[in-house]
């Protein structure tokens, strides 16, 4: 069955476009000339939500300065239902094409302005609505991109990760005191990033070129309505243009949260290792068979997972430090790539503290036996004997309880250093855990 087009134009020509996609000229020429990677590389379903929020807010503040109002309002109306994902399928688009994310500002400006024209009861492709003139109206693709993306990040952060950690470090602190303080530490730092300062209104290379005054400061404060987060716009708008510094620093961050959780979720993977040839400490959840091979097999595949995302978010971190060195001049021009890199990291840090939360860490039972019997048998209980009987003395008590395979207080008997009531007084696990009185 032959596929239904019509002809869209932009100023290189005509262009056949499938009749049933919202998308015009400018976005077909781009899947023709940007076939990377396939639908896996798509442009991130946040940073499309995030135009239809902008785009929505720069007609409200446009009818402000003498857009057609029925315009205005169609225009607003479609970007809503971009902004509720409603038109996800018009936007094709891969991560891999121009820096400055060009194609994807006008992949935008061509749905909302296409849909615009259908709610105003025209046809697609007419120019009824145009979307240079009047979905882009005030804007370019080098102040837009940068905006949606600070808009889609702190929107990942608020909604997702932040909610995600906060929810895991609740629960290890209520198993344990846990050494989870850097990841405390890093959760303010990702509310106070510069993210919510928009470059919105520097157009071009941030002059604010076919901006009218105060254009910018008004559709800051439009997308702070719509968003309930404090966004405002960005004092020098030539660094926003040019420069992703915010982004390299919230990666950062997530780079240090990264650290911390394969940190510990190492060391559950390792203290639940059994249960007869490992630690053995902690009982993990057994949620499914854990080998092809070997029945009865429970493997720690939270761990797993959740070691695999760090690795993938340290990874991302070194993609986003490349990109936001790479501002020259003006403008940066790996703005997609470091959007993309961001959001990904964000996404599956949130996901992935979720799902270990909910099927490890709230499970996790301490494996009571187990740790009494390690730690009776550990010869570092020695180190409680130096205030009595001096280093060298202790010394040989581990060195021959090591050789004999015998307890302590058997090796401190054998060598006459000490009665069994001075031994038990001494060695006292619970007193070991600070400084003696």
């Amino acid at each position: 069955m032959a596929l239904s087009l019509r002809e869209e134009r932009d100023t290189f020509g005509a262009v056949q476009v499938p009749f049933d996609k919202l998308w015009g000229a400018q976005t077909q020429r781009s899947l023709h000339n940007f076939d990377i990677g396939g639908p896996r590389e798509r442009m991130p379903e946040p940073i499309i939500l995030a135009f239809g929020i902008l785009k929505k807010c720069a007609a409200k503040v446009n009818m402000e300065y003498g857009l057609d109002p029925n315009v205005g309002k169609a225009i607003m109306q479609a970007a809503q239902e971009v902004a509720e994902g409603k038109l996800n399928d018009h936007f094709p688009l891969v991560v891999w094409q121009t820096g400055s994310g060009t194609q994807s500002n006008m992949n935008a400006n061509e749905v909302i302005a296409n849909r615009a024209a259908e709610i105003l009861g025209h046809k697609r492709g007419d120019k009824f609505v145009h979307p240079n003139d009047h979905v882009n109206r005030s804007q370019s693709s080098n102040d837009t991109f940068p905006t949606v993306m600070h808009i889609a990040a702190a929107m990942e952060i608020n909604s997702r990760l932040i909610p995600g950690l906060k929810t895991l470090l609740d629960t290890l602190n209520s198993k344990v005191k846990y050494g989870i303080d850097r990841v405390i530490d890093t959760l303010p730092r990702l509310y106070q990033m510069s993210l919510e300062q928009l470059a919105q209104g520097g157009t071009a290379v941030g002059t604010g070129l076919n901006t009218k005054k105060g254009f910018d400061a008004k559709i800051a404060a439009a997308v702070a309505e719509e968003t309930n987060l404090p966004f405002v716009t960005a004092e020098n708008k030539f660094e926003a243009l040019a420069a992703h510094d915010a982004f390299v620093e919230t990666s950062g961050a997530l780079n240090t949260v990264a650290v911390s959780l394969m940190k510990i979720a190492n060391d559950i993977r390792l203290l639940g290792s059994g249960p007869r040839c490992g630690l053995g400490e902690l009982i993990l959840p057994e949620n499914e068979p854990g080998s092809s091979i070997m029945p009865g097999k429970v493997n720690p595949t939270q761990c797993e997972a959740l070691t695999m995302v760090c690795a993938q978010v340290m990874g991302n971190h070194v993609a986003v430090t490349v990109g936001g060195s790479n501002g020259h001049f003006e403008l940066n021009v790996f703005k997609p790539m470091i959007a993309n890199c961001l959001l990904h990291s964000l996404r599956l840090l949130g996901d992935a503290s979720a799902s270990f939360e909910k099927n490890c860490v709230r499970g996790i039972q301490a494996n009571r036996e187990r740790i009494s019997k390690l730690l009776h048998e550990s010869l570092m209980l020695v180190a409680s004997l130096n205030p009595k009987i001096g280093y060298d003395k202790a010394a040989a008590v581990a060195k021959t309880a090591h050789k004999e395979g015998t307890t302590l207080k058997e090796a401190a008997m054998k060598l006459g250093v000490l009665s069994f009531e001075d031994f038990d007084k001494l060695v006292v696990p619970e007193k070991m855990l600070g400084p003696s009185g």
